[in-house]
């Protein structure tokens, strides 16, 4: 049933995944996903696929974890952009920006989910707020804030200073620093497609050196 990739199109169009939104030639149709239930469906595989895949090179994801408590921003950027390469582009243009930032929030939560001895949470209650991503390194007393933003019409730049300035505005450090989190590093990560860019920030200060 799965012999070509016509065939997996084929399946999903008659079980209803997927829905006829045009004809682009003789024999040759167009298909989109008919609702947001289902496209939910397909992200969520798609991210699973993603963090199996992720999961076969162990010493390649334990560098990209690490590499966010040691304060290694541009680590973080080659990283992140080289596991973006390996996944699909988001195209749709109808798509709100909060939706496409979901799909970059989901991979990365995976990824970061590979340490199980870090408390990773997603989108709790911070501050005056709810952050994206926070993660407690319990034994070493070292906090992270991630917020992802979508960078509209590739402006990575606009998407890490906006990610920054919420981080602070909504100040999602503090419920790291109640649960006795020394250093927080807070890091803006702006996606488009299959890039990123990446910008941190430290407290107490970026000067402070981190073991």
């Amino acid at each position: 049933m799965y012999d070509s990739i016509n065939n997996l199109w084929s399946v999903l169009f008659t079980t209803g995944y997927l829905t006829q939104r045009g004809v682009e030639s003789p024999g040759v149709y167009r298909l989109a996903i008919p609702n947001l239930e289902i496209r939910q469906i397909f992200v969520e595989q798609i991210q699973e696929w993603f963090q199996a895949e992720a999961r076969k090179d162990t010493p390649r994801l334990d560098a990209f974890c690490s590499s966010f408590p040691q304060g290694d921003a541009e680590a973080v950027e080659r990283q992140f952009n080289a596991y973006l390469r390996k996944t699909i582009s988001i195209r749709d243009t109808a798509v709100q920006a909060a939706k496409k930032e979901n799909f970059y929030h989901g991979i990365l939560l995976g990824l970061l989910s590979h340490r199980e001895d870090w408390v990773v949470t997603s989108n709790m209650e911070s501050g005056d707020g709810y952050s994206d991503i926070l993660v407690e390194l319990e034994d070493d007393c070292i906090g992270i804030v991630i917020e992802v933003k979508y960078a509209e019409n590739g402006n990575f730049e606009k998407g890490c200073r906006e990610a920054m300035e919420q981080i602070e505005r909504m100040e999602y450090g503090d419920s790291l620093l109640e649960n006795g989190m020394e250093r927080i590093l807070k890091y803006g990560i702006a996606c488009c497609k299959k890039k990123c860019r990446v910008q941190l920030a430290c407290f107490p200060d970026a000067s402070a050196p981190i073991e």
